[in-house]
């Protein structure tokens, strides 16, 4: 049964121990060179999936149908961030994390139950320093045009900014790393090979969590996600339009955390055969959540524009990330309170990325059993053109000069490593993984 808790503020235990983490912001300059596209109507809802429905096409390709030419993108951007280090200090080793579509930084340091879902606590307790950052575009990082602007290559060069700037000591609240570690889920593993082949001279070790490159299944994540508009789909959080309006109408009406027993104290009075769980799917696993006040308000709201996308519900959560069974429905309701969206041209350029990397250092994927998009549900399975035991041991071939390689499969596990009961045990793969191969932070 989903509980009615996950419907009320969590509260927050004290920090985990041996930790020091603060907030910032680092700015960038970049020079992207990058797609100029078409643009295409994406207000409405129904304008978003006319979209996806044209990048799902068979057999077409809305990414070249669009392209009208490249630019040149130079800009000073901010990158948003929170920087972690063990109590007795940093060892030189830092470990900068790029999360994945449907999320931000926070991915990386999940409050939830104690902080028992946090990556950054494990890589502390290992002894690794933590730069998790909201990528170029999302979050609390410098917005800007969904077609044109946020795209992956300038997400890559504002990556590598960071990554440079770490290393030189310029960001003046963390002091300079002799090793940076690329860790990405997702998007953000895409983004962290896409460095390594690059700027294979900036990262000292990748680890890619959620991935493989087996592009076929990008459909599944698109359709499944069921994509909105993300101004309308959480208009308090993401809006930019008649946010005013709302709040009054939510005021009047008393639209806030409390509506789920308070419709349930209606269907009471009411005599009606319903039962509290019926008015929890009503509300938890449906877009009426979006709705909420206190489900999606955000201070001050984010202000998305038009062509930023947000996956619809909860039900499309547990599809894009979750292995029904072995996750918190409360961590999902959390994660649904919590996404974040992505950007027509992200969408239109995240195939781009170079077949091969020459980074001679180590590298490691790990990927859920059931991955959707990017295996298919079954990373047990076979593709066409990938010769390897299963779909994750195929990225082998992107990183032939590796000095370390290494596929695991994470057992009973979705998309979202992060957020399924057994996440801690993959956490750990990777610190093995890195202290194996010449990277230990003890």
């Amino acid at each position: 049964m989903a509980p009615l808790k996950a419907f009320f503020p969590v509260l927050l235990a004290s920090l985990a121990a041996c930790r020091q983490c603060t907030n910032l912001t680092i700015p960038v300059d970049i020079s992207s060179r990058q797609g100029l596209f078409k643009e295409v109507p994406v207000e409405t809802n129904l304008d978003v999936r006319a979209f996806t429905t044209r990048f799902n096409e068979y057999q077409a390709n809305l990414t070249a149908t669009l392209l009208q030419g490249y630019q040149t993108l130079k800009g000073s951007y901010e990158i948003s961030a929170q920087y972690c280090h063990p109590d007795n200090g940093s060892n030189g080793i830092i470990q900068l994390l790029s999360h994945g579509i449907g999320f931000d930084k926070t991915y990386w340091d999940l409050n939830y139950n104690n902080f028992n879902y946090s990556y950054v606590n494990n890589a502390l307790e290992n002894g690794y320093s933590t730069l998790a950052i909201d990528r170029l575009g999302i979050g609390n990082s410098s917005h800007g045009d969904p077609f044109n602007e946020i795209q992956s290559q300038a997400e890559i060069e504002a990556l590598n900014a960071v990554t440079t700037k770490l290393r030189s000591g310029a960001i003046g609240q963390i002091g300079s790393y002799k090793k940076v570690i690329h860790v990405g889920h997702s998007f953000g593993s895409v983004q962290s090979y896409w460095l390594s082949a690059l700027y294979p001279n900036n990262t000292d070790g990748v680890i890619l969590t959620g991935y493989s490159t087996a592009s076929q299944f990008l459909a599944y994540f698109a359709a499944g996600a069921n994509f909105h508009s993300a101004r309308l789909n959480q208009p308090l959080r993401f809006g930019n339009v008649s946010i005013s309006g709302l709040q009054q109408f939510a005021a009047k009406y008393n639209v806030s955390m409390d509506l789920v027993p308070a419709l349930q104290q209606l269907v009471e009075k009411a005599g009606l055969d319903l039962s509290a769980q019926d008015v929890w799917n009503l509300v938890g696993s449906t877009e009426v959540g979006n709705l909420i006040t206190g489900f999606n308000k955000t201070a001050p709201p984010l202000n998305y524009p038009s062509g930023y996308f947000a996956n619809s519900d909860l039900t499309s959560d547990q599809y894009l990330f979750l292995f029904p069974g072995n996750y918190d429905v409360g961590l999902a309701v959390v994660g649904e309170q919590t996404k974040q969206p992505v950007t027509t041209g992200e969408l239109l350029t995240i195939g781009s990325a170079p077949m091969m990397s020459p980074f001679t250092g180590p590298a490691l994927v790990i990927t859920g059993e059931h991955d959707v998009p990017f295996c298919g549900g079954n990373c047990y399975g076979q593709v066409p053109n990938i010769t390897a035991p299963n779909i994750p041991a195929g990225v082998k071939t992107a990183f032939p000069a590796a000095s370390a390689f290494e596929a695991y499969i994470q057992p009973d596990t979705g998309h979202g490593l992060a957020l399924h009961y057994n996440a801690t045990a993959g956490f750990q793969v990777i610190q093995d993984f890195l202290a194996n191969n010449g990277l230990a932070a003890q």
